[in-house]
């Protein structure tokens, strides 16, 4: 690893990432990190393969289709396609079930936007399992860090996965591409001035959400290739005047660019979704949970028993999740009120829960949970706040119609490092999501691909012919 420049105080902070990064070695990564970076490829596999088949996928597949006819790269379900297509179209399908991996502190979903990439890039350049491992973890450091700096202002307008995850999927392929650090530098102001993803389609339930991704996906791609061919960015593209803390925060640190930089890698820091909602919800979720077990309820007990339910949440996710009677599964994605209530209802969170007959354009048609959501109260907590982002933490006080009074809370959504999932239980999540789509025996060649990653000479076999 080089790294001598890289900590000259006189160097910035674009310029600090851009070296370190390119200077990083297959050999640099310690065991526990690479299988770190495994475990991340599963879960996103699991997500890309499984929204595939989701509409909006067969959406953009379609638009991808008429881009041009390709053998560069695998779009899952959907054949072949150039290497930025392809990207685009697995971008856009690994986020669109919300079962997709998540970091708390850059509040950002990396794998689907950064792993497309890699992959797509990986199979076009025949390059080695080991070098798309390398790239992934250089990727998901570069943008968990810079989510890290801006947030957690950027986030009140701006979604991270389409923003900070530009960075990421940029160095994931300039790594593939062996840029220089130069190069590097330049696919950074690349992807810099492309950053882009607005909160602005939750209003609506848009499916802009999944665009982000794998818009992200198509312009790191983008910023790597042109980099390689001599095309220049900006070399302070994130702490120059006009760059990117300035512009899209209002209070950064850039010291989370270069704080073990090359020593403590982010996708250690990964968290892995268990319910396919919004990951502002999964504290409140497992809360519920936990407190439907203490009652010992087996069915549907809560909706003669509850008399009220007051949940206590954190500023910024509550901004995302506030809506009290979503009108569709993706708006039912984003409200708090309804996947608490399902969890103390149903026991669970899959999925069924988003069918589209339990929605219409009045609110949610299931009469239990209709019935229990007025009784819900959202409340912000000062509190809890300041805690975030480093926890995601919700409080749930239960009070039932004989007066007993139930409180628990929960500061890290079960999947969090604090609260891990096995990788046994990953496997279990790919299956439950790949088997009653495509077959134990996709699954099966699935799950052994992903193994044998490090063994790998070609990318381009991996996965190419898993569906």
């Amino acid at each position: 690893m080089t790294s001598e420049s890289a900590t000259s105080p006189t160097a910035g902070a674009s310029r600090k990432l851009a070296q370190v990064l390119a200077g990083t070695s297959f050999e640099d990564l310690p065991d526990g990190v690479i299988g770190d970076v495994q475990r991340s490829v599963l879960d996103w596999l699991g997500s890309t393969m499984a929204g595939a088949v989701e509409a909006p996928a067969r959406i953009m597949q379609r638009v991808v289709g008429g881009m041009g006819k390709s053998e560069q790269a695998t779009v899952f379900a959907a054949g072949r396609a150039a290497a930025g297509s392809a990207a685009l179209a697995n971008g856009t399908a690994a986020h669109i079930l919300e079962l997709d991996d998540v970091h708390k502190s850059s509040t950002l979903h990396p794998g689907a936007p950064i792993i497309s990439a890699a992959l797509a890039v990986a199979e076009r350049e025949h390059a080695t399992g080991k070098a798309f491992l390398l790239s992934v973890a250089l990727g998901y450091d570069a943008a968990l860090r810079i989510g890290e700096a801006v947030n957690p202002s950027h986030y009140r307008f701006w979604h991270p996965t389409g923003t900070a995850a530009t960075f990421g999927a940029a160095v994931a392929a300039a790594s593939l591409l062996a840029l220089t650090s130069s190069q590097m530098l330049d696919a950074l102001g690349n992807a810099g001035t492309q950053a882009a993803g607005l909160w602005e389609f939750n209003a609506d339930g848009a499916m802009s959400k999944h665009l982000h991704a794998g818009k992200a996906a198509w312009n790191g791609i983008l910023s790597a290739d042109l980099a390689q061919c001599g095309f220049t960015g900006a070399t302070r593209i994130l702490e120059g005047e006009r760059g990117f803390f300035p512009a899209m925060s209002n209070g950064h640190d850039p010291t989370r660019i270069t704080d073990k930089l090359g020593t403590r890698w982010k996708i250690s820091e990964n968290c892995f979704k268990l319910y396919s909602c919004c990951g502002h919800t999964h504290s409140a979720i497992d809360t519920a949970l936990d407190l439907r077990a203490q009652l010992g309820w087996a069915n549907r007990e809560a909706s003669e028993q509850v008399n009220r339910i007051e949940i206590d949440t954190y500023g910024p996710g509550f901004e995302i999740v506030k809506e009290l009677n979503p009108r569709s599964p993706f708006r039912a994605k984003f409200s708090l009120a309804y996947v608490a209530t399902a969890a103390l209802l149903e026991g669970r969170v899959g999925l069924e829960q988003f069918s589209a007959e339990r929605f219409d354009a009045e609110g949610v048609v299931d009469r239990s949970i209709a019935a229990l959501l007025p009784r819900v109260r959202i409340a912000v907590s000062d509190q809890l706040t300041a805690r975030y982002p480093a926890a995601w933490p919700a409080r749930i006080r239960l009070t039932l119609q004989d007066g007993k009074v139930l409180s628990a809370g929960s500061d890290y959504p079960r999947g969090n490092p604090e609260n891990p999932v096995s990788t046994a239980g990953l496997q279990q999540k790919f299956r439950a999501l790949i088997e009653p789509r495509f077959g134990s025996g996709v699954a099966d060649r699935s799950l052994d691909a992903v193994q044998e990653i490090t063994h790998i000479g070609d990318m381009a076999n991996a996965f190419s012919n898993l569906i």
